[in-house]
């Protein structure tokens, strides 16, 4: 029953979206993010659902007129230069091509999709309807786990969707910690009371999801989030008091299985993971000492890799001889794609937590933005921070939620510079062009 109404809901779309390809961009965010076919259990399972919207939307994109010009900014140039230095690193890699192919095309497919979205949106409204899609479609699944945590009485670990890039347990708990600001801008915004309860029932139970997932970089990532919102609230004082008694009251209901597992992170000598970690970590700033401008390109997650560059320390821990991913985004990209890559990687996180502080503060006093536009940029920066956090810990520097929080900030932007352009160009038409120069007059 699941597989029919799964089909029947997308292949239903795709008429809509041949119409509107805005709506192929929502549609596209639902389901790379929630997978919702991986629910069913026949044939849907394995529909290219994902490949039909993009071919849909892209088909629509060409012939709209609801496309706009692709925003340029500090940020976007930051994101186009890196997508060209992992393209060009992938002409070096260590691993066999079609193995760089596939990933190359995986990580360009989640790219070019937003890049449609950058030029597809617009407006509060439309910024905040992608918003609701995004937090809800991995939300779905905090919810889901935060009713789990209570039933099992925080003994069951918390997984993400089957087939995602959060279908484990680590990166849904960062996930979630990213959308959490999220949530809690759509509460703010909501002037419905039972809006308001249901995303307050979702911020609840996505917290104790967290905690839940059993993921000790999500958890730093949640209090490094949590104290980012409380600074970056309205009343900093009243937030972080909440939010520090949500926290402890989730702590308090964990059993100790998982306070033990917490209180590794104090121990990391003894800890096999944590060890496999910096292992990985030595292995990966060898592989780019060795090869600093080009790394190793995409996946060097391998025995050959691993042969060359491992330290001979690992001996000592049992390790030699296996293989870890990187459980950092700062080392996957330093050692996929060299220093140049980690840095335009740390400077697309800069800029755009630049983009969202410097529009925080030039929109609170404009009227048609000061009520929304301030809180989401403070919302964008403290989900920033989260993955900052809980990133230094996961391999996760390709994963599509992070660069859709970019894109808010760069949608925001884009919203701002039209308005302002459309504003400059009524004032120009109603005042007339220029005068010519004297000079040129008299000729």
């Amino acid at each position: 029953m699941r597989d029919l109404v799964i089909t029947a809901i997308v292949i239903g779309l795709l008429p809509f979206i041949l119409r509107s390809p805005r709506l192929g961009a929502y549609v596209w965010a639902w389901i790379s993010m929630m997978i919702p076919h991986r629910a069913a259990y026949g044939f849907a399972r394995t529909m290219p659902f994902g490949q039909m919207v993009a071919i849909a939307t892209l088909v629509a994109f060409l012939f709209s007129k609801e496309r706009r010009p692709f925003p340029v900014n500090a940020v976007t140039v930051v994101y186009l230069a890196l997508i060209f230095w992992m393209t060009i690193t992938s002409f070096f890699a260590i691993n066999a091509p079609q193995v760089v192919l596939d990933r190359w095309v995986f990580v360009v497919k989640i790219h070019v999709m937003l890049f449609v979205t950058l030029m597809l949106i617009r407006g509060r409204e439309q910024i905040e309807r992608l918003i609701w899609v995004i937090a809800l479609s991995i939300g779905f699944y905090g919810v889901k786990g935060g009713i789990w945590t209570v039933l099992t009485g925080g003994g069951g670990r918390v997984y993400g969707p089957d087939g995602g890039m959060a279908a484990d347990n680590n990166a849904l708990g960062l996930a979630l910690v990213m959308l959490l600001p999220f949530f809690h801008y759509l509460y703010k915004m909501a002037t419905r009371r039972v809006v308001r309860l249901g995303l307050l029932f979702c911020f609840v139970t996505i917290t104790l999801s967290i905690l839940g997932s059993q993921s000790r970089g999500a958890l730093l990532a949640l209090l490094a989030m949590a104290t980012f919102l409380g600074l970056k609230s309205s009343r900093p004082v009243l937030t972080t008091f909440v939010l520090a008694l949500t926290v402890a009251m989730a702590v308090m209901f964990m059993p100790d299985s998982w306070s033990g597992r917490m209180k590794s992170i104090e121990n990391y000598e003894d800890d096999g993971s944590a060890m496999s970690r910096i292992y990985t970590w030595k292995t990966l700033w060898a592989l780019a000492l060795d090869r600093p401008l080009v790394g190793g390109g995409f996946v060097v997650d391998t025995p050959q890799v691993f042969a060359i560059y491992a330290p001979a320390e690992g001996l000592g821990h049992n390790l030699d001889g296996n293989v870890y991913v990187a459980h950092s985004i700062y080392f996957q990209m330093l050692g996929e794609h060299g220093f140049p890559g980690l840095a335009l990687y740390l400077l697309l996180g800069i800029t755009a937590w630049k983009m969202a502080g410097r529009l925080a503060r030039e929109s609170k006093e404009d009227p048609e933005y000061a009520n929304w536009l301030p809180l989401l940029m403070r919302m964008v920066q403290v989900s920033i921070a989260g993955y900052s956090v809980g990133g230094a810990f996961l391999s996760l520097a390709h994963f599509d939620v992070s660069y859709y929080i970019v894109g808010i900030a760069v949608l925001a932007d884009a919203t701002v510079r039209e308005r302002k352009g459309g504003q400059a160009a009524a004032a120009t038409s109603a005042t007339g062009p220029p005068p010519l120069p004297l000079t040129a007059s008299r000729q």
